[in-house]
């Protein structure tokens, strides 16, 4: 219950924070752990939102001092003008943090680390001890980690929990071995699948703008959408990381796992609450209505030198033969009453003209009648950058003559909420799962779901059914295959026109 004027709250299921907790980084001298674990840790810890006393032990094969391992940690913390607030913030940063060096095979090695987790918790006033294991990893060595964690370094005295990074696999058969690997030491309750999506504010903000707005869910359904476009797009490439990406592609780097999970909270029933569970049913329940990507319905491509920028295939850490897309736009079909016969068009590419991941909902056309070839609405929720909110719409232009033109109704973040600042995905998904809010995180029926859409055209794209299909090549720098403006008004999109253009250009200035 609220009082009048207060902002009611979503009512999750969680844990409060426990006192008497270590946060344990596998993998701290990796990028993934300079970049953005140990910044979002001390993001939380410089605003109070970790435990009390908490301790943080990095653990890797590096052999390094203590001197070295604070540099690495501390060395993506922003702190441009050395303000001397962040600079003591950053030292009480260190003054929690310890390192501990071994291998990830070794049960040895985890023996030792054990006894530093011990050596700690052995100041505790409580016997609680309660553990939580961040595996910044690659997937290699997900399991053995997994079980050393379990039989040496697993807290008797209190809560354990462990957090994966992607990928979870290759394939559905591949995904399925990894679960079950992971099954046999860690339960589910005690797993948490982070897919940093989730924990981006405007991801977060779909649930609030389709089920607390009934104007918004009025119209969430085939009787008024079109289409729906779920795009992300970088404006540089591989970069000398081609080796790993081509052994990924852009599909499963992005397209299987982060736009689905934003196609599955666009779509999915409204839950019964907002507990971590019911979300998660309703979300497993929509992707189940997806049958596998068609060919048909897949456009590939891969970029080539332009604007003085090399190709793909001029990187040498790629395979100078390669086919590895680098763009790729897939249409789902959901065959359920509500979505019958929408076209959900994912759209992902690097080397492009932008750097951009939005939500674009397009609405049909208004009844023909007094109003001929006018503009269609359109919605969108802009992810990253500059978050923003925005519906298209026709009104009279001003003046004598009744005429219709195309304008907006803008939520941009920065203009709107100017005295709020907006946390990193991960600064949220850390804090959830010392919570234990599961809620955006993966689960593993939906993890294997999600494998069965897309692991048919992925076997396609490898040559396992027998024919290996070329990407079309586009321009680095452009806004990707020539072919793509074809793709997607095959599918029902209309460009307006009048070539209309949000008019706030420079959202990095706000």
């Amino acid at each position: 219950m609220t009082t009048p004027g207060s902002i009611p709250s979503m009512e999750t299921s969680h844990d409060e924070l426990k006192d008497n907790t270590i946060i344990i980084v596998l993998g701290a001298s990796g990028d993934l752990a300079k970049k953005k674990t140990f910044p979002a840790l001390f993001g939380l810890f410089r605003l109070g939102y970790l435990p009390r006393d908490v301790k943080i032990v990095g653990y890797a094969r590096t052999k390094m001092d203590k001197a070295e391992y604070h540099k690495r940690a501390t060395s993506y913390l922003k702190n441009p003008d050395n303000d001397p607030e962040t600079t003591s913030a950053i030292e009480q940063f260190k003054e929690i943090s310890t390192y501990v060096s071994g291998s990830y095979e070794d049960s040895e090695s985890f023996a030792q680390l054990n006894s530093h987790l011990q050596e700690i918790e052995s100041h505790y006033q409580s016997k609680e001890a309660n553990r939580l294991f961040y595996l910044a990893l690659p997937p290699s060595v997900f399991v053995p980690s997994a079980k050393n964690l379990k039989e040496q370094c697993y807290s008797p005295t209190g809560q354990n929990r462990i957090i994966v990074e992607k990928p979870f696999g290759k394939d559905l058969d591949s995904s399925r071995e990894l679960l079950d690997s992971l099954k046999q030491y860690w339960t589910e309750d005690e797993t948490f699948r982070i897919d940093h999506y989730l924990g981006k504010e405007m991801v977060k903000n779909i649930l609030v703008l389709r089920f607390a707005n009934v104007a918004m869910g009025a119209a969430w359904d085939k009787n008024h959408i079109s289409n729906v476009q779920i795009t992300f797009k970088e404006p540089f490439g591989t970069e000398g990381r081609g080796g790993y990406f081509d052994e990924f592609g852009i599909i499963r780097d992005i397209l299987q796992n982060h736009l689905l999970q934003v196609l599955s909270i666009l779509t999915m029933e409204r839950p019964v609450s907002f507990s971590a569970e019911d979300i998660r049913d309703e979300k497993v329940k929509v992707l189940r209505s997806i049958p596998p990507i068609a060919r048909e319905d897949t456009l590939l491509g891969q970029y080539i030198a332009a604007n003085g920028k090399p190709g793909y295939l001029d990187d040498d850490t790629v395979p100078h033969n390669s086919v590895c897309p680098t763009f790729a736009a897939t249409t789902l079909w959901i065959h359920n009453p509500r979505w019958e016969g929408v076209p959900f068009i994912l759209k992902a590419g690097k080397a492009l003209n932008e750097a951009k991941v939005e939500v674009r909902i397009q609405f049909k056309d208004v009844t023909q009648g007094i109003f001929k070839d006018i503009v269609r609405n359109e919605l969108i929720i802009r992810i990253q950058p500059s978050e923003a909110v925005y519906l298209k719409m026709n009104t009279k232009t001003p003046g004598l003559i009744t005429r219709a033109m195309p304008t907006e109704m803008d939520l941009t973040y920065k203009r709107r909420f100017t005295e709020t600042k907006i946390p990193e995905a991960y600064e949220a998904l850390i804090l959830d799962a010392l919570k234990g809010d599961h809620s955006n995180f993966v689960r593993n029926d939906e993890l294997d779901v999600a494998w069965k859409i897309f692991t048919p055209i992925l076997h396609w794209i490898e040559g396992r059914q027998g024919q290996l299909p070329r990407p079309v090549p586009y321009p680095y720098g452009s806004r990707g295959p020539k072919e793509l403006d074809g793709f997607i008004q095959k599918y029902g999109f209309k460009r307006a026109n009048d070539a209309y253009v949000w008019p706030v250009t420079n959202l990095a200035a706000l």
